[in-house]
């Protein structure tokens, strides 16, 4: 969310800025929150000057009555001016409820500006328009077929997606046996590759309040993604980011805490609108799954040099799992409204023959920190808003899929990249039973 100070004194710059991300309805409603900003700060010029006269008639009530004793003109006198109090008092309540309504008014419009995006971001409409920076490995594929990835799985008795169905509906899966244990084992050597990063490990709440919900993603975001728990004010988390992040909200950290870097665990809902192709099913865009993410808060001057650190972290575990990968920037169009700058890390997919989205990497700038009112108190004693970010260490459904089609042997046999054999006891290689 912008400073309506920011928009009241940038205008033509918020809107320029709309229209770079393709949001030219939202046009309209810069000189609204202006207007509406004016009418409030007026309501509240009035309101003080109300109360400021209020406490002078007060003082005026209380001479005047004691003057009455010697004098009964004066009561009469005293009379008029607690007439005058209370129209005056009438009056200020009024102006409080006013400035109550166009407060909600200013933050409802608040919150559907989109943030100002770096000056880097490639404009464009949409994810077409996102823009490839770097590979990293040779993306290669085999002489042999590689089958679909639930396929791969059943081939070891790995997943049962019939039954999922059958217990809770489209979208589910069973994960078993050596699958469920490869599945465990990414998340395990995601976490202990973080931790060695130096970032702190954490199991965030998996229900959030509304108020948090909307204060760390956007409107169209939270309709599209969150699912609400029937008769409580809380929400199954998307990403733990949303808990993650909300853990400071109300806060005031010294600087000397900063920068804050955590790396958290935790399962993830999503509503999963829409339909998708023959490429999406299977375990690749679900209800339910897992996940490892990176959380950053820093200074504003720090936000870019811990956004680069931390998609390069997402390069280097996947390149240690043998897995190609490359750098997307996304387009001014794509990114949601609360970012800064984002990109995505892109899997090779040997059986398509082409890359898909594993990791998404994001700078929000202040935006989450001014919703939440997240504060550090610098060593001057003064308070700023600092930088949050976010990424995707591993969401292991799909990282199962690049890890086994990166991995496939061609007698079906998947072998187990060095780093995940601890965590599979000591297995190299895993054969399929069919």
């Amino acid at each position: 969310m912008l400073d309506i100070k920011f928009v009241r004194e940038n205008p033509e710059l918020v809107k320029e800025n709309i229209k770079k991300k393709f949001q030219e309805e939202k046009l309209p409603l810069v000189d609204q929150v202006i207007a509406l900003d004016a009418e409030n700060r007026a309501a509240i010029t009035e309101a003080s000057d109300l109360r400021a006269q209020r406490n002078s008639l007060s003082k005026r009530i209380g001479m005047l009555m004691g003057q009455a004793k010697k004098d009964p003109s004066k009561l009469e006198e005293a009379e008029a001016v607690k007439a005058q109090v209370k129209a005056q008092a009438d009056r200020l309540a009024e102006l409080e409820q006013q400035e109550q309504a166009l407060q909600g008014k200013i933050r409802e419009i608040m919150l559907a500006l989109p943030n100002i995006i770096d000056p880097s971001v490639p404009i464009g409409p949409d994810d077409s328009c996102n823009v490839e920076v770097e590979r990293f490995g040779e993306p290669a594929v085999p002489d042999f077929p590689i089958p679909y990835h639930t396929e791969i799985m059943e081939r070891f008795d790995g997943i049962d997606m019939d039954a999922a169905g059958r217990v809770s509906g489209s979208g589910f899966y069973y994960l078993m046996g050596d699958i469920a244990r490869l599945h465990e084992g990414v998340l395990a050597y995601a976490r202990d590759f973080m931790i060695g990063k130096g970032f702190t490990f954490c199991v965030p709440p998996f229900m959030i309040h509304g108020s948090v919900v909307e204060d760390v993603m956007s409107q169209t975001e939270m309709d599209a993604m969150m699912y609400k728990i029937e008769g409580e004010d809380l929400y199954l988390i998307g990403t733990s980011e949303h808990s993650m992040i909300g853990k400071f909200m109300d806060q005031i950290l010294p600087e000397d805490k900063l920068p804050q870097t955590l790396t958290s665990y935790s399962p993830c809902f999503r509503k999963e609108k829409g339909s998708h192709g023959i490429e999406e099913r299977g375990v690749y865009r679900i209800h339910q799954f897992e996940k490892q993410e990176m959380i950053v808060v820093c200074r504003p001057e720090d936000s870019m040099v811990w956004y680069e650190k931390m998609w390069r972290y997402s390069v280097e575990l996947f390149r240690s799992l043998n897995i190609p990968v490359r750098q997307l920037e996304c387009c001014s169009g794509d990114l949601a409204d609360l970012k800064v700058k984002s990109c995505d890390i892109e899997a090779w997919s040997p059986r398509q023959q082409k890359y898909f989205e594993v990791c998404s990497c994001s700078n929000l700038g202040d935006a989450q920190s001014r919703r939440l009112k997240l504060r550090v108190k610098g060593a001057d004693g003064r308070t700023y808003l600092p930088h949050t970010l976010n990424n995707t260490v591993v969401a292991p459904p799909r990282m199962l899929i690049a890890l086994l089609e990166n991995n496939l042997l061609s007698d079906g046999s998947v072998k187990i990249p060095e780093p995940l054999r601890p965590y599979m006891g000591g297995k190299e290689v895993l054969t399929p039973k069919h």
